[in-house]
């Protein structure tokens, strides 16, 4: 018995504390990855538990440390495992381009560029459904809140943020290609009702994903407006010159602007060079705009609240 002891003398003997000892074992690990692991651990020491009412947590543990593994084991296969999983399902990288040029054209031939411009168009979208999902929630929540039968309805609205936040998460991540949850936050389950609830209320990240929410519709606007007026512009201005060689037409406008001219093809290659530089110029600015964003949605979305 004393042999048995001292073998799992390192193993902790409550389901928190092996939680906590994952996650100093994580550290410096990518908040999405520790919140998936956390979750996962828990998920499987309480199943464990459940299945053998007979056991205490600490028996638990020390009878899952050979299967599941120790805190110290279970880090390690989730980074060897998150490298092999972002390698695999990272695009190719593009060729190495030192020139200004090569790095400005090159633009074109990276496939984050698209999922941001996919998700710069999907943003008005998104953002329109975010903003009216939480102003609707907050304003009935705070009207229905005050009756017996409102409570139910403002805990339903609370938890749908955070399914929405996972939602939201995986549309970021595939597009945007920064790392984001996988699974919820851990923490709450194997507490009683009431303290689940208000965990619900006073986590951070449940209001600071509300926020996130909000801005998208501003966001949203932003990006949809500047990615089809560039688009839009630049495409115009390429295909304008072709347009009126054939005929069609005997102008260029721009917001009722006249740019130029069937009588003027002296412009024409001019025109078709601002408009492939302010293309690319567009796709650059949309690249951008999605890594910028998707620092904010893991910023708001993971990092304000990624232990309890």
């Amino acid at each position: 018995m004393n042999a048995f002891n001292s073998s799992n003398a390192g193993l902790p003997t409550t389901i928190p504390g092996y939680l906590e000892h994952l996650r100093r074992s994580l550290a410096g690990a990518d908040p999405a990855l520790v919140q998936d692991a956390l979750y996962d651990a828990e998920e499987y020491l309480r199943s464990e538990l459940a299945e053998n009412p007979g056991r205490s947590e600490a028996e638990v543990i020390v009878a899952v440390a050979g299967s599941y593994g120790a805190p110290d084991e279970v880090a390690d296969i989730y980074r060897d495992t998150e490298v092999k999983v972002q390698t695999a399902l990272r695009p190719p990288a593009p060729p190495p381009r030192k020139s200004a040029l090569g790095q400005f054209f090159g633009v074109i031939a990276e496939p984050r560029t698209y999922g941001a411009l996919f998700y710069m168009l999907l943003a008005l979208a998104t953002g329109i459904f975010y903003f009216t999902w939480v102003v609707t929630g907050i304003s009935l929540s705070a009207g229905l809140g005050v009756l017996i039968i409102g409570i139910p309805f403002v805990i339903l609205y609370f938890g749908s943020v955070k399914m929405l936040s996972l939602v939201e998460g995986r549309i970021v991540e595939t597009m945007l290609g920064e790392r984001m949850p996988r699974r919820p936050l851990y923490g709450t389950r194997g507490q009683p009702l009431l303290e689940r609830i208000k965990d619900l209320f006073i986590d951070p990240r449940t209001w600071a994903t509300q926020l996130y929410f909000l801005m998208m519709l501003p966001l949203g606007i932003l990006y949809f407006t500047v990615t089809v007026v560039g688009l839009t512009v630049s495409l115009s201005m390429m295909a304008a010159p072709i347009a009126l060689m054939l005929g069609f037409g005997s102008h260029l406008y721009v917001d009722d602007v006249v740019v130029f001219g069937a009588a003027e093809p002296w412009l024409w290659p001019l025109a078709m060079l601002a408009g492939v530089l302010l293309l690319f110029a567009t796709m650059h600015l949309v690249r951008l705009f999605g890594q910028l964003h998707g620092l904010l949605a893991k910023h708001m979305l993971v990092k304000t609240a990624q232990y309890n």
